[in-house]
Order: C-alpha cells, then structure tokens, then sequence
C-alpha cells in the first residue's frame, strides 16, 4: 500500500496516545536523538524527540508483523515492541508485537565521505548514494569515495573503513561474499575496484531511474494509486483505532 501519511489522521492520533504511556527516559535514550542533538544544540525540540514514539504510531496502526530495517533503526523498533508490549498489559490485547527484519548483507552502510559515520540523506550529497542518481553522478561519488592511502582490497573494518565499507556495498549489490571479492581484486588496487563498483551500482539502479521517468509524467495515474493506498491505509487504521478507543475507555 503506498499512501501520504498526513492524508490518514489515525497516525497522528495513536501517537499522542502512546506518548502518554511512554516514559520520557526511554526516548532520551535514543541514540539518533543524542546524535542529532548534539549535531544541532540549538534545534532540539520536541519533535525531535518524540519522532521514535510517531514511529510505532506508523507500525503498530497497521497491526504490522515485521518490520523491514537497517541496523541503525533497531533501537526504534525494539522501543516499537516496548510501546506495544506495555499498551497490551496495561489496556488488553491490541497491537501485534512486529519483528525485526535486518538483512543479511548491508545492515549498515556508511558515509562515502567519512566511512566512520552511517550513510544518511541528511549530510553533505557526495556521502551517499541516491536511487534515482544519474550514472556519471554515481561513478564520480565512488571514484572519490575515502579509502586509505594503501592498495590491498581487504576488509578490516578497523584499520581500513573505507574500502571495507565499499565491500560491504559490492557485496550487497551483487550478492557475492566479500571473501570472493577480495580475491577477485587481489592486486588490483584501488580503482579497478571502484571501477566495478561503479558500474554494478549504475546496472542495478538503472530499473529505478527508468521506471521514474516513466512515471513523471503520469501525474494522474500517481494520483489514483496514491488515493487508492489512502483508502486501503484508512479501513485498516480505523478498524485498529476503534479497537485503541474502547480498550482505553473512549468507547463504550
């Protein structure tokens, strides 16, 4: 189901009441609230902090059985799990307690920029790959990507972050386990390397660009699969806050 959030109201009603029953020690926890705060001192508000609790508003509105992650949501989920555990002792069954999905491969993907750091949107452009990323774009972000000053295509995480964190990619993309690729790249340094990372990254997001582009110009078919996604969104979240409503008392 593909829908706008905003357009189905129960999500921001099941996260006001779920806020209530959640201490405020849990959320002060969260590793991307420390972060982030710590990031932008004097933009810490309380959206920032309550975004975990609207997160399991999004999950547990639709009675979701798992949840599909990267290693660095964890922590939300597992906060997730808590909100619907406590709500369910304190008020009777209500809300399915969803499961962690994480991938095998690709768990965590880091910053092309600073391979220390996660990848994320939200930094500089050059440390991350876009789906939609025209390829001569992709290629130059790898081919610059951060390594070390050496030439050996090995993964140790510790002492090489860089390359091993493009293995970590190469791996994912072309489902090959890095002891394979390492020996295929086995004194071949560093660009040829990145060369063929480029270019597995350009093939297999080549689907994604052409089906946008087919799909721009299409405003009003977007438009019907979105309403049609409100509407599938909206039978599921009314059913599940009527349920919400009369186990905390708001319904007869």
């Amino acid at each position: 189901i593909i829908f706008v959030q905003s357009q189905v109201p129960e999500h921001t009603e099941l996260s006001w009441l779920l806020s209530t029953i959640t201490p405020i020690g849990d959320l002060l926890r969260m590793t991307q609230y420390k972060e982030k705060s710590k990031k932008h001192p004097k933009n810490i508000n309380a959206g920032l902090l309550n975004y975990p609790i609207l997160m399991a508003a999004d999950i547990l509105l639709y009675q979701t059985e798992a949840v599909p992650i990267g290693k660095d949501q964890s922590q939300h989920v597992e906060l997730t799990r808590e909100i619907a555990r406590r709500f369910n002792q304190k008020f009777g069954q209500t809300f399915k307690i969803p499961k962690v999905l994480l991938p095998k491969k690709g768990a965590k993907i880091m910053s092309l920029t600073e391979p220390k750091k996660k990848m994320s949107k939200t930094d500089s452009p050059q440390s991350c790959i876009f789906l939609f990323e025209e390829p001569e774009m992709i290629r130059k972000k790898i081919m610059t990507a951060q390594t070390d000053s050496g030439k050996q295509v090995k993964y140790k995480l510790s002492l090489k972050p860089g390359i091993s964190n493009l293995l970590t990619i190469y791996s994912a993309f072309s489902d090959v386990p890095i002891a394979k690729i390492e020996k295929e790249f086995k004194n071949k340094g560093y660009q040829v390397f990145k060369e063929k990372l480029a270019q597995l990254l350009i093939e297999k997001l080549e689907p994604f660009r052409r089906k946008k582009k087919e799909l721009e110009n299409q405003q009003a078919l977007l438009e019907k699969i979105l309403e049609a996604g409100r509407k599938r969104a909206q039978i599921i979240a009314f059913q599940t806050m009527e349920k919400v409503r009369k186990n905390m008392g708001f319904r007869n």
